[in-house]
């Protein structure tokens, strides 16, 4: 299963954004596959967090805008949405030792421990921080 980080979700809603048109052909190609693809919760929080900040974007999209993408996302019926689930302790301290994890980078760690411990095969992302963790095949598919 392939999962989806926060910023390729903000890439595939922003118009503006220089890579709005390959996210939202991959979102796209996603959500139209019978196979299932993931987006953990926290990914969801963050975008609608990114998306409505007027720090970030001037305008921001609205909560209206931005409830209504994370709803047509939802709608998706090969869409699995992850969380933290029993083994999630121990598997955020082994990344957290291992990639020797200080202060927001634990927010990168939590998305790479729930993505291992539901198995998904690879995370997308065009974050290079999650590289520091080997244990989670990240690729960005924005870019060749």
């Amino acid at each position: 299963m392939i999962a989806v980080d926060t910023n390729i979700l903000v890439y595939a809603h922003r118009s503006e954004m220089p890579f709005y048109a390959a996210a939202s052909r991959q979102i796209t190609a996603l959500a139209e596959s019978s196979s299932p693809w993931a987006i953990p919760w926290t990914c969801v929080h963050e975008f609608h967090n990114i998306v409505t900040n007027p720090r970030v974007f001037k305008p921001p999209s609205t909560a209206l805008q931005a409830v209504s993408q994370i709803s047509h996302w939802l709608e998706t019926p090969s869409l699995v949405l992850l969380h933290e689930g029993a083994a999630h302790w121990a598997t955020l301290q082994a990344l957290i030792r291992s990639a020797r994890v200080v202060g927001g980078q634990v927010h990168d760690a939590r998305i790479a421990a729930i993505c291992i411990e539901h198995g998904v095969r690879e995370l997308w992302s065009a974050d290079r921080d999650f590289n520091r963790f080997p244990e989670l095949k990240v690729r960005n598919p924005l870019v060749g």
